[in-house]
């Protein structure tokens, strides 16, 4: 594809990056795309704004329009602010950059789903409260996938989880014999690497640290998670990721899928290699 006119290559390559450009009816268009005889190629444009406004702190953007957005948080940030914790989160840091970018104050993202302050990976936001009930209520059919180093070789390389959990007025969640909400995770083994094995998860439900109760259950608990039963921290760090995403657009209806790499202090210990704890 050539740049469009009037643009610079880094403006172009800006577009494809928060997937304005469009063809044949969906936004997987890369700088090497060909085109066809007859074919359709829209851009979204915006008001340009600075290069500080596109790259919000600690929070990388994977897909943005007027309806959704998707970002790919760190380990470590927290996904939403409470009465307790009001500092930086990946909401707070969402909604200043998406004011950055309109010029507007009134403009704000609101959560679809959460993500433990200590997992990484995909996570998505609405940009009005309709595109978020609109979410919501499809949430079942929404596909989502982690990846998770855990303690331990599972017996079946792969099974299903399947428990009522409650949480406690400590806020640890706990599995129960009676009432609690039904909790059922798919898992799949990846790969052993001595002690520890990789397992790819796919939730069917979402409730509160859901995979982290269940693997530890299962005896298999997630590496650096002290919270639910695990002693050692090789990562330093909790080793689950939210690697997938898979939904269709509440607006358009086009199917859309994200992914996100294994991080690299979980990838450090598949290969055999020493982690040193961020500063």
């Amino acid at each position: 594809m050539s740049l469009p006119p009037g643009r610079s290559r880094k403006q172009a390559k800006e577009l494809l990056r928060f997937r304005a450009v469009k063809l044949r009816g969906t936004a997987n268009v890369r700088h090497d795309t060909k085109l066809e005889p007859g074919d359709l190629v829209t851009i979204a444009t915006r008001k340009q704004v600075s290069d500080a406004a596109l790259e919000p702190h600690e929070l990388a953007i994977v897909h943005l329009d007027d309806a959704v957005v998707v970002v790919d948080k760190p380990a470590g940030l927290l996904a939403m602010g409470s009465e307790r914790e009001k500092g930086k989160t990946a909401h707070r840091i969402l909604n200043e950059y998406l004011q950055a970018l309109t010029k507007s104050s009134l403009q704000q993202a609101f959560i679809v789903h959460r993500l433990d302050r200590d997992t990484s990976g995909l996570m998505m936001f609405a940009r009005n409260e309709s595109i978020r009930s609109a979410l919501q209520r499809n949430w079942k059919n929404i596909t989502k996938r982690y990846l998770a180093l855990v303690l331990g070789v599972p017996a079946n390389s792969r099974g299903t989880l399947q428990d009522h959990l409650l949480e406690s007025k400590s806020l640890k969640v706990h599995r129960v014999d009676h009432g609690g909400e039904v909790a059922i995770t798919h898992y799949r083994v990846l790969g052993k690497h001595g002690d520890k094995s990789l397992l790819e998860l796919t939730l069917e439900t979402g409730r509160k640290n859901q995979i982290r109760v269940q693997l530890a259950a299962a005896g298999h608990p997630i590496l650096g998670d002290r919270k639910y039963g695990a002693r050692t921290d090789p990562a330093k760090r909790l080793a689950l990721h939210s690697c997938e995403l898979q939904f269709c657009h509440p607006i358009s209806g086009v199917s859309m899928e994200f992914h996100s790499a294994l991080p690299g202090p979980m990838r450090a210990l598949i290969e055999g290699r020493q982690v040193r704890r961020a500063k």
